[in-house]
């Protein structure tokens, strides 16, 4: 397994400059990760600067709190992938969730499914902070439904991160087939090393230089 080959190098935060971002992208061709994970104002320029390089260019859409519409959600994913978004990682209505509006959750995920259809892979963010177990199931359950390509632990902005046990649970839950991302609080090889061995085939971290130089990030 090439650790590298599963991280998507991520930088969210709301001050994060070009400076920043253009660090990052360097970065991710140096070691080879997976993608960049950037916020949507920074696609089209991350997708200049990694022509021709091994490196997938990943944005967040409803992000972070998931509120937005679906029609909003649907319209970013559009937009994305014309600026070059080669992967969107979609936050869930959670709130919709936890009022047990099921359909409306599945139908939200849909849009941006149907938004990405042939262009674009679709993570699916439920927040397992906010959620308990049985709703981490659920949210699971309908994100595959919905056709989605992964679920995703976390945004890494609400009030906590990936935990093992979810993403083991999240596994079980989807079974062999569809994707896990594990985002949130994975500062170092062993904890990266773990969310692997628990089932996730993807790892989202603004500590991925760290990882791979064995030493513990500071991120999230």
């Amino acid at each position: 397994m090439e650790l590298n080959r599963l991280i998507d190098h991520t930088i969210l935060k709301a001050d994060a400059t070009e400076v920043d971002v253009l660090r990052i992208i360097e970065e991710a061709k140096e070691y080879s990760f997976y993608s960049v994970c950037i916020n949507p104002t920074w696609v089209a320029l991350a997708k200049e600067k990694l022509q021709g390089a091994p490196v997938a260019v990943c944005t967040v859409i409803g992000f972070p709190l998931g509120a937005n519409t679906s029609e909003v959600k649907a319209y970013e994913t559009t937009n994305a992938i014309q600026n070059g978004a080669d992967e969107v990682d979609m936050v869930i209505n959670i709130g919709a969730l936890k009022s047990a509006h099921f359909n409306k959750v599945q139908k939200d995920i849909e849009a941006v499914v149907e938004a990405a259809k042939d262009r674009a892979l679709v993570k699916v963010i439920i927040e397992t902070a906010l959620l308990e177990k049985d709703e981490i199931i659920k949210a699971c359950e309908l994100a595959k439904a919905a056709g989605a390509d992964f679920v995703k632990t976390s945004t890494g902005f609400s009030t906590g991160g990936a935990k093992v046990e979810d993403v083991r649970l999240m596994r079980e839950t989807v079974g062999p087939d569809m994707g896990v991302k594990a985002s949130g609080g994975i500062h170092n090889e062993a904890e990266a090393l773990a969310m692997v061995e628990a089932g996730a085939t993807r790892i989202g971290t603004s500590a991925g230089v760290a990882i791979m130089a064995g030493q513990t990030g500071v991120g999230y």
